[in-house]
């Protein structure tokens, strides 16, 4: 753990300039300083000619170019995706600080997985650099954008977008969507997809001297092309305005947990001249950990064109066994029903002068209609189970493979006449099979990569990709410059896409004169932290991620009734067993599932016909989100039979009364 400043960290990782100018103006106070810092952040820079400079530089592109390139650079707040249609992930803007100037991106890399290749796109039409935008897929299979910020190099002018943009994955081209009536400017907001509509809550807007938090909702329906803000009755409960929440689909609208917000708060300012208790407002961190369901509505079939769908805020109870203590800048991803999380910080503020942040690497998966977390380990690769062969059978092949092959050289002999002719017989020399030139394999590890918050995730194909994230050593901040990958059906490690060393922080001479004791005081801190067993803080040649840490959970037992559990007595489908992958499940299944579709077909329309391929399909659908939502209870007992020597288990009326199966005296 670090000192950190008395600025406030938001989920966002925004170095908030009203904050920082306070601190510098509290500290010089302290120590007797008159003069005016050189290098303020306050600048007069003209945030339109920066953008229009932009604007000039991208129209030399006459076409979308895609080549060959590294990894992107280290960057915080970019924006990645899977590709609806292949396996590919997208990855657009971003902005890097090195502790005195920031950069914005707005650059579009692709990783192409099966190749393990990174390609930079540039386009004559694309969103000018930014980063804190959001992004989400629709059901079309096309990426939607909207918003985002971009400052000053010192970070003394903020500004926000309104823009809205279509990217089409395959051909990675850019389209700017013009609407009359659409949402705000802002950043840290979120969007996910509901059908043919593009929901968008929340956000904030920075003004330099003061953040708002919104709490209004956007929806875009993509067939009309048209923006609805629903308006809600003044008595109808919605989620606080908030940012850097966490929001997914949902089959009857969306669902949101979480979030950063800032709120008022009286804190004591002194004692007055009449010993009185002074106080003053400021505005203190909150870390949301409520959940609210979005239920929308869509309209008749016969309702005119343009009618709005209607919604409904339903708050949620308070998941079970929610990360605790609670944190910010834990990212989520959607994933098969289930909300991936990793990472996130923990702010104790310990007095005016500066807090203590803890960071956090757990993998956490939170089950959306349970809604319950889950913590995923990882586990080392399982040896594969050793089939018993039949002796005699063995035996008996073995005998006529090495007469077959005598057979074979007493022909050869007769012909050639010698037995070393036999042996260096063309027809006996077996040409060694051509083999493909391979990648060469990643480095994987048994043990999660460092903590960090604000980390960006995405998942394609099951495999959970990490991408940058940030971590803080008293007043300096690191953005991780690497990319990690995840199996979440195995949990077999964590493989290296990319990695490379952390870039030198450059603190500007007054923070380096104010920081001074706090680097000594921090270097007693670091002592403390790895006698006692912590976490230790990242240096700049740090090469190995900490080890795994369980996460500490804390179960409300108000909400435990209310989860759906396991298996009840009313369910009748079928359940996975512990060490059984999903093909496995399915086939052992299969009738079963195939079954429950005809009945709720023959219940439905009766008249509907369907192939077998197609019920096979809506079988094995059925059968892959089962096999998902138990997926964290069958890992847990999977652990807890391997801790008591149990590699398999075989049910014995799987094996077609096998004559090899012990009786039961084993």
């Amino acid at each position: 753990m670090g000192k950190k400043d008395k600025k406030p960290k938001t989920a966002e990782q925004k170095a908030r300039v009203a904050a920082k100018q306070e601190k510098k103006a509290t500290q010089k106070q302290k120590k007797g300083k008159t003069k005016v810092a050189a290098d303020s952040d306050v600048e007069d820079v003209d945030l339109d000619d920066i953008r229009a400079e932009y604007e000039q530089q991208q129209a030399q592109f006459l076409k979308v170019t895609e080549s060959l390139c590294e990894p992107p650079s280290a960057r915080s707040s970019p924006t990645i995706i899977g590709s609806p249609s292949c396996k590919e992930l997208l990855l657009f803007g971003g902005e890097y600080f090195n502790g005195a100037l920031a950069t914005f991106y707005n650059d579009l890399f692709v990783y192409l997985i099966d190749k393990d290749e990174w390609r930079k796109v540039t386009s004559p039409n694309s969103p000018l650099p930014r980063s804190g935008h959001a992004w989400t897929r629709s059901t079309a299979g096309d990426i939607y954008l909207f918003g985002g910020e971009f400052s000053s190099p010192k970070q003394g002018t903020f500004y926000h977008y309104n823009d809205f943009w279509k990217l089409d994955p395959s051909s990675r081209e850019w389209t700017r969507i013009e609407s009359k009536k659409g949402p705000p400017a802002r950043s840290g907001h979120r969007m996910t997809f509901f059908k043919g509509y593009i929901v968008l809550f929340g956000g904030f807007q920075d003004t330099s001297q003061q953040t708002k938090y919104l709490q209004d909702l956007w929806l875009y329906d993509t067939h009309n092309f048209t923006w609805y803000n629903p308006l809600l009755p003044p008595a109808t409960q919605k989620p606080d305005p908030r940012s850097s929440f966490s929001m997914h689909p949902h089959d009857a609208g969306a669902i949101l947990y979480g979030g950063y917000s800032r709120v008022k708060a009286t804190a004591n300012a002194g004692k007055t001249k009449g010993g009185g208790q002074a106080s003053r407002s400021v505005l203190k961190p909150l870390v949301h950990q409520d959940t609210w369901f979005l239920r929308i509505t869509q309209p008749s079939t016969d309702a005119p064109a343009n009618t709005p769908p209607t919604i409904r805020w339903e708050r949620r109870k308070k998941p079970v066994n929610s990360p605790n203590p609670s944190r910010a800048g834990a990212t989520q991803v959607y994933h098969k029903g289930r909300g991936i999380a990793f990472g996130g910080v923990h702010d104790v503020e310990e007095s005016e002068e500066g807090m203590d942040s803890e960071f956090f690497d757990n993998l956490l998966a939170w089950n959306i209609d349970r809604n319950r977390f889950f913590q995923l380990t990882l586990r080392r690769p399982r040896a594969p189970a050793k089939r018993q062969v039949d002796d005699r059978s063995n035996r008996k092949g073995r005998g006529k493979l090495d007469e077959e092959e005598l057979l074979r050289n007493l022909a050869t002999l007769e012909v050639k006449g010698t037995l070393a002719a036999v042996e260096t017989s063309p027809k006996q020399i077996q040409a060694e099979p051509e083999v493909a030139p391979t990648k060469p394999m990643k480095s994987s590890l048994f043990n999660m990569p460092h903590p960090r918050f604000n980390a960006q995730l995405a998942v394609e194909d099951d495999i959970l990709y990490i991408f940058g994230g940030t971590f803080e050593q008293g007043d300096r901040e690191y953005t991780f410059d690497e990319m990690w990958a995840i199996d979440l059906g195995k949990l077999d490690g964590v493989q290296e896409i990319y990695k490379r060393e952390l870039d030198n922080w450059q603190a500007s001479e007054h923070d380096s004169d104010d920081s001074a004791s706090d680097d000594e005081a921090q270097s007693e801190d670091d002592d403390v932290d790895e006698d006692n067993g912590g976490v230790p803080l990242p240096t700049l040649d740090s090469e190995s991620p900490t080890d795994i840490k369980e996460a500490v959970m804390l179960e409300d037992p108000e909400d435990v009734s209310g989860d759906r559990p396991i298996a009840t007595a009313t369910d009748t489908r079928p359940f996975p067993r512990p060490f059984e992958n999903l093909r496995e499940f399915f086939s052992r299944t299969s009738t079963a599932w195939q079954d429950m579709v005809l009945d709720k077909m023959r219940k439905g329309d009766p008249s509907i016909n369907r192939s077998i391929k197609e019920l096979r399909k809506l079988a094995f659908d059925q059968a892959e989100t089962m096999w998902w939502d138990c997926r964290e209870e069958i890992t847990a007992l999977e652990d807890e039979q391997e801790a008591a020597g149990i590699s398999d288990i075989v049910s014995i009326s799987d094996r077609n009364n096998d004559s090899g199966a012990v009786g039961r005296r084993r």
